[in-house]
């Protein structure tokens, strides 16, 4: 081989053992999470990473989906650690061995949203199953998440519990987030089963009411879960560590209790 091309290849190795270990520590600083969409539409991650991050010089890259898809990436090795709100799937993706330190974090509540006027006369009820029965029976439109997501199984498990669902047009399967189903009810004079929080922040652009809340069942409760790396190589469980202790300690239970956008609080800290 020519001196030259032999001079060449030491160099291109020699390049590489420098980059590769600050590759490495630079991936150490950056931090995977997926969480649902309601902890992003709400902008309570907006809120709280910018504490986080200058407390601990990581950067976070959110990815924000529905619960069901949000544990998925985390099975599949795409992030570090996941924040979702479904608990039988949170447990089962745990039992499984994909995720790992679960605690929880925070809840709020479902609520029922649809047109000021009401035309399913459901407004003041505290009985969601009563109230899905009514809307089954009326002919109205009701619009579901369709994604898997934690409102998704929720709003599914009322249904069964109803023993009915509104039938062809009227049950319309987005497919969509939380944000853009609000959206399309309010278009379409739907109603919708939504998180507080995300109705919070839609509540001027929809003009959508509050029908149905308060009933029990529709306690809304958050987890995070670190990934487990003896499944995937490089995941980052030092910092999926340090988010969940943040996140659960005093400092980060305090900030969860501290976002009141517009003066109502949207998410209340649970951690124990």
């Amino acid at each position: 081989m020519p001196r030259r091309s032999i001079l060449g290849l030491i160099a291109c190795m020699t390049a590489c053992l420098t980059v590769a270990p600050c590759a490495h520590a630079q991936s150490d600083h950056v931090l995977r999470l997926s969480t649902t969409t309601s902890t992003e539409n709400s902008g309570l991650l907006g809120y709280l990473l910018p504490a986080f991050e200058a407390k601990t010089g990581m950067k976070v890259n959110v990815i924000s989906v529905g619960t069901g898809k949000a544990l998925e990436l985390g099975k599949n090795g795409d992030v570090d650690v996941t924040l979702v709100h479904a608990r039988k799937l949170e447990d089962k993706f745990v039992a499984e061995g994909w995720g790992i330190d679960r605690h929880d974090v925070m809840y709020n509540d479902f609520i029922v949203a649809g047109p000021t006027a009401d035309p399913a006369g459901v407004r003041g009820s505290h009985d969601v199953i009563a109230a899905f029965r009514k809307i089954a029976a009326a002919n109205v439109k009701f619009i579901s998440r369709g994604d898997n997501s934690g409102t998704d199984v929720m709003e599914k498990a009322y249904w069964r519990q109803a023993g009915t669902r509104p039938v062809g047009a009227n049950y319309v399967s987005a497919g969509l987030g939380m944000g853009e189903v609000l959206n399309m009810a309010a278009e379409l004079k739907a109603y919708t089963l939504t998180d507080r929080a995300t109705y919070g922040a839609y509540k001027a652009k929809t003009g959508l009411a509050i029908l149905v809340e308060g009933d029990k069942r529709m306690f809304n409760p958050y987890g995070i879960i670190a990934v487990n790396p003896a499944k995937h190589k490089g995941i980052n469980y030092k910092g999926a560590t340090a988010l969940i202790e943040w996140i659960t300690s005093p400092e980060g239970q305090a900030k969860i209790a501290s976002f009141k956008p517009e003066g109502e609080q949207l998410f209340f800290p649970s951690a124990k």
